[in-house]
């Protein structure tokens, strides 16, 4: 394939090999040299680790599905990879939150590159309201921050009403976390995380990537989970109910469910077994339809 020496039209654009191993995706620099030029080492501390390989950020943004009428909230963009892959794959517009200072001038290149369709907020993402800068449908497309993905994950499966705002998440997490997600009862990543996705949303991972994919890289792999929002809940329950019953069962999850549920209700065995759960099972033995039917009884 011809390598590009003009602008092509937003339609017509493709992943093309780069001659450095690397993709070019549109007419700005490759991300390492974005870096260099910014001077923008990954912090620890944000929980940075960028990723480079501007395919792999446009296979996350093709993940998504369709992007071209919808807008999209990104989380910590950092130098901007993923952010040109949403813009490269059509997104209406794009909304980015970054705490780091020093990557905002990185972001406000690829904006003027994009004229209109990049909105970037310097800012915490736990503290930004983003719905006054969106217009629905909106996405939610982003390589988290390890240390607040899983806190940012729990809002967007806990709005006051559902359906929520968004249609889709599309994340990236440690591929511990994403495990903990599409967990299935009986494994020992099953837990609260499961059953809060996957009672509102279909959940799957669609990406798994290498330390090596990212700069630096992690200790472990990261994968990316797609979570589709469901039209109403799989199992009817009142969402604080069953959290207090998920939460009470899964702190003590190494006990029979008739010992951790104790402090919910002093005569819980005989609960148990009116609803036909047995009460010397363990918490990742019971599935979402048992605990939905268990917080239903609750009231």
């Amino acid at each position: 394939m011809l390598a590009r020496t003009a602008p092509i039209p937003l339609a017509m654009r493709r992943v093309l090999p780069h001659p450095v191993g690397m993709a070019q995706i549109d007419n700005l620099p490759p991300l390492r040299e974005v870096i260099a030029a910014h001077g923008l080492d990954a912090r620890k501390a944000l929980g940075q680790n960028f990723l480079l390989d501007l395919n792999l950020t446009s296979r996350i943004a093709r993940a998504a599905g369709d992007l071209s009428g919808s807008d999209v909230l990104e989380v910590g963009p950092g130098p901007g990879g993923l952010t040109r892959g949403l813009l490269a794959e059509g997104a209406r517009r794009v909304l980015a939150i970054e705490k780091d200072a020093r990557c905002l001038p990185a972001l406000a290149e690829i904006a003027a590159a994009y004229p209109g369709r990049l909105e970037v907020i310097g800012g915490d993402a736990l503290q930004v309201d983003p719905l006054q800068h969106l217009t629905p449908p909106i996405k939610v497309v982003a390589n988290l921050p390890y240390n607040v993905g899983t806190e940012l994950l729990v809002r967007w499966l806990t709005p006051p009403s559902w359906p929520p705002v968004w249609t889709t998440l599309t994340l990236m997490f440690q591929k511990e976390v994403a495990e903990r997600i599409v967990a299935r009862p009986g494994s020992k990543a099953y837990g609260r995380l499961a059953l809060l996705a996957q009672w509102r949303t279909e959940a799957r991972i669609v990406l798994t990537l290498p330390p090596g994919a990212f700069t630096p890289p992690p200790k472990i792999d990261s994968a990316v989970v797609h979570l589709t929002a469901l039209p109403e809940p799989r199992f009817p329950a009142s969402a604080k109910t069953l959290e207090r019953v998920v939460a009470a069962a899964f702190n003590q999850r190494r006990k029979m469910l008739r010992a951790a549920l104790k402090g919910l209700d002093p005569q819980i065995e005989a609960r148990l077994e009116r609803l036909g759960i047995a009460p010397t099972a363990r918490a990742e033995e019971i599935d979402l339809e048992a605990f939905c039917a268990l917080a239903r009884d609750f009231g």
